[in-house]
This record gives C-alpha cells, sequence and structure tokens, in this order.
C-alpha cells in the first residue's frame, strides 16, 4: 500500500506534490470530457459521407442495368436479337443429362447390321440436306426403310440428342395397321451416326400411283378404301392416343402402299425437322430469324395447330384421290384454288372426278365433296375432328359402294 494516494492523512500516503489536489484532477477530468464530446461530433460526419457515396454508387449500377435491360428488351421486340447459333460452349452442352432407359423398349439395330442390309448404304430412295432414306432387306426377309440423320457430331449436342430419344420414344408408340411400325433405332459413335428404321411398304406411295403411273392403277372402289384407311389411322393418331399424335407433314408422298394396296403412313419429315431446326434448352424449335428465341411455347397450342395442320392436309389428299390430280404441278393450276369455284356448287361436284375413271359413286362422290369443304375451312377451329370425319366417310361410302354393282365388279377384277 507504501506510495498510494489516499484521502486520509496516513502515514503510508504519498506526498501532496506527488498526488495533485483534487480541483486539479477536476479541471483534467473535464478537458478529457470535453475532448471525448469533440471525438464523438466528428464520428457521425463519416459515417454520413460513407453512407452517401454508397448510396450513389447502388443507385448508378441499379440505373445502368435497367438501361440496359430496356436496351435488350427492345431488340428482342423489334427482331434484332442475336441470332441462335449451333455452336454451344460446353457448359451449356453439359446442363442436359441424358437417361440411358429412355430407349430401353425401342429395339437397338446395330450399324454393320443396317450397312448389310441396305448394300453398305448404297441403295438410296431419297434425300435432302437433312437426310438419307434408305432402303433395305433385313435378315428375316423384312423389308426396311432407313432414315439416316445428315449431321455433324459437333452440332448434335445433348439438347439435340434428347430431342431424338423423345422422338424415338413418340414415334414407336404407335400402333396401327396403317401407320409403318418402327423397327427400331440405331446410334453409334465411330462413325458418327443416328438413324431411325422402318418396315416398308413395296408398292411405293399413294401419289407415285395418282400422278406418276400410267393409266388407271386405282378404282373408286379402291380410292375410297385408301381414304377411309387413311381417316381412320388419323382418328387413331388424334383421339385415341394420349397425348395426340400429328405428322409433321401429311402428304399423298408419305402414304405408301402394301401389295394389297392398304395404305400405311411414314413421317419422315419429322426427322428433317430435327437436323434442320436449332433446338434451344427450352424445347422449342426455332428458326433463324423471327422464330421463338426465348420463352416457353405451349405445347398443348402447337400440338392442336398440328392436329388442325392434318386435318387440312387430309382434305387436299380427298381431292387429288377423287381428281387424280397433284397438289402441285407444273401443268396445272393449284389444285384447291381450281376445286374449289367447284365445291361451292354441289351440281359441279362432277367435274372435280378423274376422267381415267370408268365408274364413280355419285353418293359418295357428294360425301367426299362435303367433307373436302369441311376439312380445309380456312379457319382452324371450324375444321371438324378426325373422329367426326371418320364417322362420316363410314357409314356413306360403305353404303354408297355397297349400292352400286358395277363398282363391285371393277373392284373384284381389280
Amino acid at each position: 500500500m507504501a506510495g498510494n494516494c489516499f484521502q486520509n492523512n496516513d502515514t503510508m500516503n504519498r506526498a501532496d506534490w506527488q498526488c495533485g489536489n483534487s480541483t486539479d484532477a477536476g479541471k483534467d477530468n473535464n478537458s478529457i470530457g470535453e475532448d471525448g464530446q469533440r471525438g464523438r461530433v466528428i464520428q457521425p460526419l463519416w459515417l454520413l459521407i460513407v453512407e452517401v457515396v454508397t448510396g450513389v454508387s447502388v443507385l448508378s449500377i441499379l440505373t445502368l442495368c435497367a438501361i440496359a435491360g430496356l436496351r435488350r428488351r427492345k431488340d428482342r421486340s423489334s427482331g434484332r436479337g442475336v441470332p441462335w447459333t449451333r455452336a454451344l460452349s460446353w457448359k451449356e452442352n453439359n446442363v442436359i443429362s441424358i437417361d440411358d432407359d429412355l430407349l430401353a423398349n425401342v429395339p437397338k439395330i446395330s450399324r454393320q447390321e443396317l450397312a448389310e442390309a441396305c448394300e453398305d448404304f448404297s441403295n438410296i430412295i431419297g434425300s435432302s440436306h437433312e437426310t438419307v432414306v434408305y432402303k433395305g432387306t433385313m435378315k428375316d426377309g423384312r423389308e426396311i426403310a432407313v432414315v439416316s440423320m445428315s449431321a455433324p457430331v459437333h452440332y448434335w449436342t445433348n439438347y439435340v440428342e434428347l430431342y431424338f430419344q423423345k422422338e424415338v420414344v413418340e414415334v414407336a408408340r404407335l400402333s396401327h395397321e396403317n401407320a409403318a411400325k418402327m423397327v427400331g433405332y440405331c446410334k453409334s459413335s465411330d462413325p458418327f451416326s443416328r438413324m431411325v428404321v422402318f418396315e416398308y411398304p413395296p408398292n411405293g406411295t399413294l401419289y407415285e400411283h395418282l400422278h406418276d403411273v400410267e393409266g388407271c392403277q386405282l378404282s373408286w372402289p379402291r380410292r375410297m378404301k385408301i381414304a377411309l384407311s387413311i381417316a381412320r389411322v388419323l382418328r387413331y393418331l388424334h383421339t385415341e392416343l394420349q397425348p395426340p399424335f400429328a405428322m409433321a407433314a401429311l402428304a399423298s408422298s408419305s402414304i405408301y402402299l402394301t401389295e394389297d394396296f392398304s395404305p400405311k403412313i411414314i413421317d419422315f419429315e419429322r426427322w428433317r425437322g430435327l437436323v434442320g431446326k436449332p433446338l434451344l434448352s427450352s424445347g422449342c424449335v426455332v428458326n433463324g430469324g423471327g422464330g421463338h428465341s426465348n420463352g416457353v411455347v405451349d405445347s398443348r397450342h402447337v400440338r392442336f395447330m398440328d392436329v388442325q395442320a392434318n386435318t387440312f392436309a387430309f382434305g387436299v389428299i380427298l381431292l387429288e384421290l377423287i381428281s387424280g390430280r397433284a397438289s402441285l404441278s407444273k401443268d396445272t393450276d393449284d389444285l384447291l384454288e381450281w376445286a374449289r369455284k367447284h365445291l361451292e356448287q354441289p351440281g359441279e361436284f362432277g367435274k372435280l372426278v378423274d376422267p381415267k375413271l370408268k365408274s364413280v359413286g355419285q353418293e359418295s362422290l357428294g360425301i367426299i365433296c362435303n367433307v373436302v369443304n369441311l376439312c380445309i375451312d380456312a379457319e382452324p377451329s371450324r375444321r371438324p375432328s378426325m373422329n367426326m370425319i371418320g364417322a362420316i366417310l363410314e357409314e356413306g361410302v360403305d353404303t354408297s359402294v355397297r349400292d352400286s354393282s358395277l363398282a363391285w365388279a371393277e373392284a373384284a377384277i381389280s
């Protein structure tokens, strides 16, 4: 305790000059308090400066972001956006994972087996920029058509691969006597190839029999049977399958005939679209300019429009069947343009008939022409379903064929 400054006059207390008096100590305390107050006045000023600088910086960043967003939105609305390119970065390419079990229920055929069947891929029956179609014969005797995708490996991203596999599954589920059966698919890395295989009806296409073959190969009853069969398979695709299935391009050239002239549809155009149109991660199929390049397309609306397009195409096929004219030809006028003026007057239905036909059921002709009018309506929502169209044809055409003894005789001869 020695040397401390006590308030009493103890013998152990320091001298007065060492401890100082209470007045001086009070002054010192007051000066320290004033200095502390001055320090506290200076501190909020610095905080205020920092807050102002931070606020101005944040406001400037938000303003720049808003301007950039408005410019990008304006570019998209005016169609000046950056066009889609096929080359995706490796990061984008690895976003999509492929399920190896997706094609588990579809037969896989080796490239070597298809090469042997198609004479080393030399038997070409059709080609385009996007696909090549080969004809071949399997070891079991089945005739096949092989659709090969003409796409380089750098184009075949995971997005395209996933779309390809989904299309294979979509087409493989078709099971109808008038739809060509998918035999399987081929997937090879060396050399890179993607192929789909269908059974191939050997009797050519409906287009060839109507427009390329000299003489009348198809009698009136046979044409009516073909019309009914096409209506039935479309009814199956549009109403019995869930979700509905629509042909990418329905035409007389996509309808193949068996030896007994039973029609079978093959949707080769679907695979051309797979290669010819770039795909986005959203699942949209877009074109190079002016198409949907962002956002999600309503698949139900797209499916509805595709189904209605099939209905329209069926009306055109019916016109080809009764008139023998091609839908587009250098030698004749546009089929629809030529036919509409006769379809408006029931008394002129006879002017639509193929002159090569020897006999025609007049009742069935009237029914066909009325169905054509329904199918080619300019407003898609007014076109009837294939369920209704099939019922009309089944009821009317069958009756008219039975009532015509000459038609039955011709059918027996043919």
